[in-house]
């Protein structure tokens, strides 16, 4: 079997799980406060940012720092779990398919995964802006080729983050401890954007992103150049070291 048709067994196995709606749950939890709490908007505190900007800004951040990581940990944690659950990973491993195929096809389910998470985000958004607008009766809603535009950045430097969560899910076989783990990386990150080393930390580039860009629409709060080296070079060896591991060590205990 090729990669293409490992994933498709991959997403089949996923259809009847309750998967999306666990990322579906948190997306709603971060937008509706946004709703309750729009008129904070325009107390911008002398910082130059429009409230549509402020509006944006402060709902993908919850977003960014913490509920995108988070569901990357369950899910990576989820996929592996539910194999070891039911031995369907014994049978996989049965099967005349090269492991690295197999581990490969279950990273790419999670980058759909991660890919429909934020297409939930970025409707989430549309949705509460739209409400938020016709409260407040002011146009909180920004174009869309940019939000767009801008998700998609965030989800291009979710990647490497997703690649070492699911390196952490398949060398640390209890799910306690890899979602402990998993979830204990991710607070660091807001800590990290701020030191030399930040590229060297793959949970922070999402939030690194956010203040990149919250730096654009607030002149003079923060960075708005981003250092391409050697963060690219960094990001891309980091994911593929992550991936190489996770490869190799994939249905490693259950080989023994």
């Amino acid at each position: 079997m090729n990669l293409i048709s490992l994933i498709g067994v991959e997403l089949k196995k996923i259809r009847r799980s309750k998967i999306l709606l666990i990322l579906l749950i948190p997306v709603v939890i971060m937008w509706i406060p946004g709703i309750l709490n729009a008129d904070i908007s325009f107390d911008t505190r002398g910082i130059p940012i429009t409230p549509e900007n402020n509006f944006f800004i402060q709902g993908f951040m919850g977003m960014v720092w913490f509920m995108i990581p988070a569901s990357l940990v369950v899910t990576t944690v989820l996929l592996t779990q539910t194999e070891r659950s039911h031995n369907g990973i014994l049978k996989m491993l049965a099967l005349p398919v090269n492991t690295a195929k197999l581990c490969l096809a279950k990273f790419a389910v999670i980058l759909l995964l991660a890919f429909i998470q934020m297409v939930m985000t970025i409707l989430a958004y549309y949705i509460s802006g739209a409400i938020a607008s016709r409260m407040l009766d002011y146009d909180f809603l920004l174009d869309p080729s940019y939000v767009c535009r801008f998700a998609l950045c965030l989800y291009a430097g979710s990647i490497p983050m997703a690649a070492v969560f699911w390196m952490i899910a398949n060398l640390i076989t209890a799910p306690v401890f890899s979602v402990g783990i998993g979830l204990a990386s991710i607070v660091p990150s807001v800590l990290m954007i701020n030191t030399r080393v930040w590229f060297a930390y793959p949970m922070s580039y999402p939030f690194y992103l956010l203040m990149v860009e919250y730096g654009r629409c607030a002149q003079g709060v923060y960075e708005t150049r981003i250092a391409w080296i050697p963060w690219l070079p960094t990001a891309v060896f980091i994911t593929v070291a992550a991936l190489g591991i996770a490869c190799a060590r994939f249905g490693a205990s259950e080989r023994r």
